[in-house]
């Protein structure tokens, strides 16, 4: 009889595997394990090592599952899944109930999934409920007790129990266009009381171009949508621009300032739940961004 050597998989590498699998993608997979394309990519080679198999068929456009892979899929998920219930079972309290979390809709999509699926691992039975509006709806909202706790970007850094991270706008636009080329500039501006609006507008005068503003939506999907047809640029944030747009570097148009992300939570009696998930939201945010 053939004995199998025993061999333990690191879960990380079955996490790593699960993203790639979704995704056809190390780079969006990276993004979903807050890990390095390359680190993902190494942690793909670990495993085909330790099982002895190849995965992944390796194409310019994606990345698609071998035999080997499809048959490891299900297996990878029941791991995970059981090593997560290990870990919640494990840690303390159970909370059970709902907490509200306000979020700008340019930092929903592009922070908040690795932190919210570490906080559904630790209490799978409380319900996070995302508000996504601009920062000062979201504070007025909180203000008024709508929401528990909310993430917003302002021009003063928060106190150490507030402050995220620092980060600088920056000037977005298709890729290969020339719309930050043209003038007027046509500017995407988004909402009236978006945070970066009088940045930009102040940067664009102080630079005497001239400049006129399109596309005025609270919401962001007409915004991406302007740019990628290279109708306009607009400022964000340089760790929430999508991929498939680019950052405007070295040309005319004006630098724009930094701004702060803050955490802020109802001052009268924030709930036990909520002040749990403002503790795993400023790790996490320390551990991702930090130094970085």
């Amino acid at each position: 009889m053939t004995r199998i050597l025993q061999r333990d998989i690191d879960i990380g590498l079955l996490r790593a595997f699960i993203a790639v699998a979704e995704t056809g993608s190390m780079t969006t997979a990276a993004n979903i394990v807050s890990l390095t394309q390359s680190a993902v990519s190494q942690r793909i080679k670990r495993l085909e090592g330790v099982l002895n198999l190849k995965l992944f068929e390796r194409t310019v456009e994606a990345m698609g599952l071998t035999s080997d892979g499809e048959r490891l899929l299900s297996r990878a998920y029941k791991l995970v899944a059981n090593n997560d219930q290990l870990v919640t079972d494990m840690w303390g309290a159970d909370f059970n109930g709902e907490v509200k979390l306000g979020v700008p809709h340019d930092v929903v999509a592009s922070m908040m999934p690795p932190t919210l699926r570490l906080f559904k691992r630790a209490y799978p039975h409380v319900l996070v409920t995302l508000v996504s509006d601009t920062s000062q709806v979201l504070h007025e909202k909180m203000c008024d007790k709508k929401i528990d706790l909310v993430l917003m970007t302002e021009t003063v850094r928060g106190n150490q129990e507030q402050f995220l991270l620092t980060d600088r706008l920056v000037w977005v636009g298709a890729k290969g266009g020339e719309a930050y080329i043209e003038r007027p500039l046509s500017v995407a501006l988004g909402a009236e009381n978006c945070a970066f609006r009088s940045s930009a507008v102040d940067a664009l005068n102080k630079a005497e171009i001239h400049w006129r503003s399109i596309c005025q939506e609270g919401s962001l999907e007409p915004v991406f949508a302007t740019l990628k047809a290279d109708l306009a640029v607009a400022p964000f944030l340089s760790r929430t621009v999508p991929a498939d747009l680019d950052i405007h570097k070295n040309t005319e148009l004006p630098a724009l300032p930094e701004f702060h992300i803050n955490l802020r939570t109802q001052p009268d009696n924030p709930s036990p739940i909520a002040l749990e998930l403002a503790k795993l939201i400023q790790d996490d945010f320390a551990k991702r961004y930090r130094g970085t």
